[in-house]
């Protein structure tokens, strides 16, 4: 069969990253543009369309039969964007009309963490499984919902939310309005929060040196580095964390009656403990038929899934 040749686009907050790509998931082009997310969503459009105008340059002739865009923000089934998070002046933008009529080319768009799902789903980890939850673990907790193969969206295009989902009504209260969010607990910000509050009663842990004595520098990365070196506080601070997002994952696996997430962004690759904790903590909290069917992975496409999904919402 002969190949397709498609465009996808991840829109990121700091970098528009863009690829010519085939039907068999081969990236042939790339490119890679500053979002200009400060400047506003005129300056943002003028940067997708630089970086399609790259990577079109690229195709020498040969028919482009789509384009795809994953943008952050809440997406329409129409293409509209709206209010993706850290894009100053951004209310709501008609992407999809706006990137069509530029090339005259189909073209569509949706949320960044459906298009890493559809990714997994159709060139990644999972591949050999029609159903299962994607987890974006990274600054915050996104999420996607692969139900016979394609993407869930819900009736208004806002399903896969995983980080909202509380695990405490007295918890923290989450940026969305609503307490105990996983996202509270587990995203980028409040795991390096609370290891700074761990840190502080423990002076013999190895990020102390990595981070020279300053606490205020804490993050992930310092966190995963003295775990591989075998810290026991890093290990705690990781394990609890990924017990914690098993809580929440039990329970949208008791919803859906699924059996598989699939974890995927920068925080999921602290190391295989992290997911040994999350497996058990996802095993302690569905059903008890369930248990022996678990199964959780990471994902395997790293920072190409936002183009690779992209690209699949046209193949």
């Amino acid at each position: 069969m002969r190949e397709k040749l498609v465009v996808g686009v991840d829109l990121g907050g700091t970098t528009v990253k863009t690829g010519l790509i085939t039907s068999s998931g081969v990236i042939l082009a790339e490119r890679r543009l500053p979002t200009l997310g400060d400047e506003g969503p005129e300056a943002v459009m003028g940067q997708v369309r630089k970086s399609i105008e790259g990577v079109l340059a690229s195709a020498k002739g040969k028919a482009v039969r789509g384009i795809g865009i994953g943008s952050p923000g809440l997406v329409e089934k129409n293409g509209i964007v709206k209010a993706p998070p850290n894009f100053k002046g951004w209310t709501s933008v008609p992407m999809a009309d706006e990137i069509q009529a530029a090339f005259d080319i189909h073209t569509e768009v949706d949320n960044d963490a459906n298009t890493a799902a559809i990714a997994e789903a159709k060139f990644g980890a999972g591949r050999a499984f029609p159903n299962f939850l994607f987890v974006i673990w990274g600054t915050g907790i996104g999420g996607g919902i692969i139900m016979n193969g394609q993407i869930y969206r819900g009736p208004s295009g806002g399903a896969g939310e995983i980080g909202h989902v509380s695990i405490d009504y007295k918890g923290p209260l989450c940026k969305c309005g609503t307490a105990g969010c996983i996202e509270t607990y587990v995203g980028q910000r409040y795991l390096s929060a609370r290891a700074v509050e761990i840190l502080k009663q423990h002076p013999e842990s190895k990020i102390h040196a990595l981070v020279g004595g300053d606490l205020s520098k804490v993050e992930p990365l310092y966190i995963s580095q003295a775990a591989h070196d075998g810290d026991r506080v890093a290990l705690d601070i990781f394990t609890e964390a990924g017990t914690l997002l098993g809580v929440a994952l039990g329970g949208v696996m008791n919803t859906l009656d699924y059996r598989v997430s699939i974890i995927g962004g920068g925080i999921s690759a602290a190391g295989q403990f992290v997911f040994d904790a999350i497996t058990a903590s996802v095993k302690a909290n569905v059903m008890s038929p369930m248990r022996d069917e678990i199964i959780v992975i990471p994902a395997q496409l790293g920072n190409t899934a936002g183009m690779l999904g992209a690209a699949g919402l046209v193949l």
